[in-house]
């Protein structure tokens, strides 16, 4: 089973699980915790191969590193937890783990906030994951982390959550890294679905005004899913939790309370 960490609050029932991007861990969300366990419980959890997740052995139920496989790992915790339906917060990669929880569990998400959110690549990030392919075999998977991590977060403000990501990164091994990266292989036909259907969950998407490899996709998402919001974060990139992190819990912790005032 993953790693997991919960904050048990005193009076409230309701639960608010917090899911990483790749190459990242549960210790991005550090300045989250005190915020959002102050009104609610809190999970937050590695991702197989991540943080303190051990990478799945060849011999394990499911060794196959699918996003269902991926998306299971993370029911497989909350069933455990005898947690019934929780929000979803996630960020990057995240964000598409828990949209296939959404899809395969529904009654299980109360709610999304999506930071830093794919919900479609562009040519310039396609081009990246096809170099990747490329290459992932015979360049160190850190020389490739940190290449993706300077086109996706390029600004100088972008540099924190940059060299979180990096340190984070350098927990995995080679291998690790290749099983995940062989994920991109079926992104384009999830994203596609994806973005076609407008699920009846509510959704907030806080994006960072210069993530501008990955807001464009979302303006267009929200203008025509009638459950879905979007609040543009300025001064802030892919990262939004780790580079505006006041903004992002106010907008995200309102917008939980709006759904408790119905």
């Amino acid at each position: 089973m993953l790693n997991y960490t919960t904050y048990k609050h005193s009076t409230s029932k309701e639960w608010v699980t917090f899911v990483h991007g790749a190459g990242g861990s549960s210790s991005i969300w550090f300045k989250q915790i005190r915020a959002f366990k102050s009104k609610y419980n809190v999970l937050i959890l590695d991702l197989r191969g991540h943080g303190n997740s051990k990478p799945v052995l060849k011999d394990a139920f499911n060794p196959k590193y699918t996003f269902d496989a991926v998306t299971q790992d993370i029911v497989d915790v909350i069933n455990y937890l005898e947690i019934t339906k929780s929000h979803f917060v996630g960020i990057s990669l995240g964000t598409i783990l828990i949209r296939n929880l959404a899809e395969l569990h529904p009654t299980r998400v109360e709610s999304m906030i999506m930071g830093g959110a794919i919900m479609k690549l562009n040519f310039r990030s396609q081009l990246l994951i096809k170099l990747g392919v490329l290459f992932k075999s015979v360049v160190p998977y850190m020389l490739l982390y940190k290449f993706f991590a300077f086109i996706i977060m390029p600004r100088k403000n972008h540099k924190q959550s940059r060299l979180l990501f990096v340190r984070e990164a350098k927990k995995l091994y080679q291998k690790e890294f290749i099983r995940w990266f062989k994920l991109t292989s079926e992104i384009n036909p999830l994203l596609s679905f994806f973005r076609a259907k407008d699920i009846q969950i509510p959704t907030l998407y806080v994006m960072g005004e210069e993530d501008y490899l990955f807001l464009p996709a979302i303006k267009k998402i929200v203008a025509t899913h009638s459950f879905s919001n979007l609040h543009v974060v300025t001064n802030s990139g892919h990262v939004v939790n780790v580079e505006q992190p006041e903004t992002f819990n106010r907008t995200s912790l309102n917008f939980l309370n709006s759904l408790n005032q119905f």
